[in-house]
């Protein structure tokens, strides 16, 4: 789905964590580079592929890839892509989150005590299935870092935004040409209706919230939320609302499918 002028957001769709619903990495672009970020779950390289030529954007295009933070969701089909991609591909994360992406601690959210809510919701073969994915998550060399307020120079600029609360190392990213906010899981969207981070899985509610008085800043069109998709009317006003909410007003409900 073309969000705007070179930037297109990859529907997936996915199962696991909890039921059946879709996930947005976003594909940005033009005549110089092109930036992949977050990948889905793992074993969704094909799927990543179909989704970029069906944007008009090949793997040996890709540029650099930019991974949001540890999550499996997002980092699960990084390997991949990185073996599909150019070698001068580069790897963006945040610090904090480095460690977890590269397999030197293991990710925070799928240790067995983490996972255990979500796990005895779901029946046996799927519930096989996750475990297996949790018990052996991708590692992924980052090769740069990412810093609050650093212009990435791809595509007229790309912003970061250190937004911690749903992980220490969560970062959102601002394409300047565009005013897009792609806001990962700092907040999720619902039939174009922004909601607050989920509280089942921000680890940190009152920093996430805190978080988004970062992004007030910027001049916004709209906003690509990785579960949800597409905030385009009044998407800076909405944001303004969320703004508003105390830390126990998180929504509490299953990523927006």
């Amino acid at each position: 789905m073309i969000a705007a002028d070179g930037i297109a957001m990859l529907e997936l769709e996915a199962e696991g964590f909890g039921g059946r619903t879709t996930l947005y990495p976003t594909l940005i672009w033009d005549a110089e580079s092109a930036v992949l970020i977050d990948t889905g779950m793992p074993g969704f390289l094909p799927k990543l592929l179909a989704a970029m030529q069906e944007a008009g954007v090949p793997p040996e295009r890709l540029t650099a890839l930019i991974l949001t933070h540890q999550d499996l969701d997002h980092i699960g089909s990084a390997p991949d892509v990185i073996r599909s991609a150019p070698d001068t591909l580069q790897v963006y994360a945040h610090p904090l989150d480095k460690p977890y992406i590269e397999g030197e601690l293991p990710l925070i959210k799928t240790t067995p005590a983490a996972m255990a809510p979500i796990l005895s919701r779901l029946p046996e073969e799927a519930r096989k299935q996750l475990l297996a994915q949790c018990e052996n998550p991708p590692a992924a060399p980052i090769d740069s870092l990412l810093e609050d307020g650093q212009l990435l120079p791809y595509c007229g600029g790309i912003r970061v935004i250190h937004t911690p609360g749903h992980t220490e190392g969560h970062v959102c990213l601002y394409h300047e040409k565009s005013r897009t906010l792609i806001a990962a899981d700092a907040m999720v969207c619902a039939d174009g209706t922004l909601r607050g981070p989920i509280a089942y899985n921000t680890l940190d509610m009152e920093a996430a919230l805190q978080s988004l008085h970062k992004l007030l800043p910027y001049e916004i069109d709209r906003i690509i939320c990785y579960h949800g998709g597409l905030c385009s009317e009044d998407a800076r006003s909405q944001l303004l609302e969320l703004t508003k909410l105390s830390p126990s007003a998180g929504a509490d409900q299953q990523p927006a499918k």
